[in-house]
């Protein structure tokens, strides 16, 4: 069987999209986004992403929006693929960069701005990948201009703090109330941290840094917690997926277990990582939404004093796109805003959960490690009673 990342490549690689056209000159807003690449680090393309639209275009970058707002995965993608990337080699502590510092105004940006560009040829193609969303056609950049901007308050005052850490940066504006993508875009374009140690961060990472920050923030507050004493299952259904995270009375451990039920033809791929009580060294070999899924359980519990294991389902049906794993996070987060339904054993819990599933249960835990784990562990002490 594919890896997921093998998989989620072949199906990226079926779609069949029409993107905006533009010419080498372009003029409209910036959401305000920019993307920050990968290739070739610590030297990367760096630049604005555009739409040949005026006025408010922030829903174009606004994950947090699109599941309140009943966008369909279509819908997402299409107004994705009207934006334009523009792109420039800098390298990753060239703070000096014209093009740099537009980038980082742009993040730090209250609203959309007003802007123009001139490429070096027409951009073409579009981009889909499973850890950020999709955009449309990219271009060398030849010419970059912005109006003027007005930053986010709290926002310019990280940025001028360079004796706060990054780390403390990101989770001070996350409390006071921030949406995830607005901090990980200010993260990206290297406006927090120690002064000397800014640089840009690739989006892709970026997005995962910003997840296992706040993430691991809310755990160090769970495992002080008291642990709760039945099992809940919370779960939401959108766009293609179905969620159902099981809270277990278990000191804190997490398992993600995902399911692609005849995305891509007639397979049932299915895919896990998990953790015992301290976070993954490693990164994950399913990806950033490990880490976007264990930042809003992490929250949840923290924000009801709670301690709990968690083993998180999923599984994509059939017209399912992976446009990043923004979908994770606010499924999940989506979910546990749910009233749960209780259960005070494993195996009624499991009943339940399998009811929802259409693949059948033994696939997933088949493939899981908590879950075998619970089960011996509660068969012990019940030998140790009888």
């Amino acid at each position: 069987m594919l890896g997921k990342a093998a998989y989620l490549k072949k199906l990226t690689s079926k779609m069949r999209f029409r993107s905006v056209e533009v010419g080498e000159k372009m003029d409209g807003s910036s959401p305000p986004s920019v993307f920050i690449g990968s290739y070739g680090y610590p030297t990367v393309y760096v630049g604005p992403m555009l739409t040949p639209q005026y006025g408010d275009t922030s829903l174009l970058d606004s994950p947090e929006e699109w599941i309140p707002r009943e966008k369909q995965l279509s819908d997402i993608v299409q107004f994705r693929l009207q934006l334009v990337r523009g792109k420039a080699q800098v390298c990753i502590k060239d703070f000096d960069n014209k093009l740099v510092s537009k980038m980082q105004e742009i993040s730090l940006s209250k609203n959309s701005i007003d802007s123009e560009a001139e490429f070096k040829h027409a951009p073409r193609g579009i981009t889909f990948n499973e850890e950020h969303a999709p955009f449309g056609p990219s271009a060398a950049i030849k010419r970059f201009n912005i109006d003027n901007v007005k930053w986010e308050h709290n926002f310019e005052k990280v940025y001028h703090d360079t004796d706060l850490l990054a780390g403390d940066g990101v989770v001070n504006l996350y409390k006071q109330g921030y949406d995830f993508t607005q901090i990980q875009k200010a993260f990206s374009t290297g406006t927090m941290g120690l002064g000397k140690n800014r640089k840009l961060v690739p989006t892709r990472w970026s997005i995962t840094a910003v997840d296992s920050i706040i993430g691991e923030h809310y755990l160090d507050q769970v495992k002080h917690f008291e642990i709760i004493d039945s099992f809940e299952v919370y779960e939401f259904t959108a766009l293609n997926n179905y969620f159902a995270i099981l809270l277990t009375p278990t000191p804190w451990q997490y398992e993600w277990i995902e399911a692609f039920i005849h995305v891509l033809e007639d397979e049932e791929a299915v895919f896990s990582d998990y953790e015992l009580y301290h976070p993954k060294k490693e990164y994950s070999n399913v990806g950033g939404c490990y880490y976007s899924v264990r930042s809003e359980v992490t929250q949840k519990l923290a924000m009801r004093r709670a301690q709990a294991g968690a083993i998180v389902f999923r599984e994509a049906y059939p017209g399912y796109i992976p446009t990043g794993v923004w979908l994770c996070r606010e499924e999940t987060k989506h979910a546990l805003a749910q009233k749960p339904n209780e259960f005070f054993d494993l195996k009624s819990a499991i009943s339940y959960i399998s009811s929802k599933l259409k693949l059948p249960f033994y696939k997933f835990h088949s493939q899981s490690v908590l879950l075998k784990e619970i089960i011996k562990r509660r068969q012990m002490l019940l030998a140790n009673y009888l």
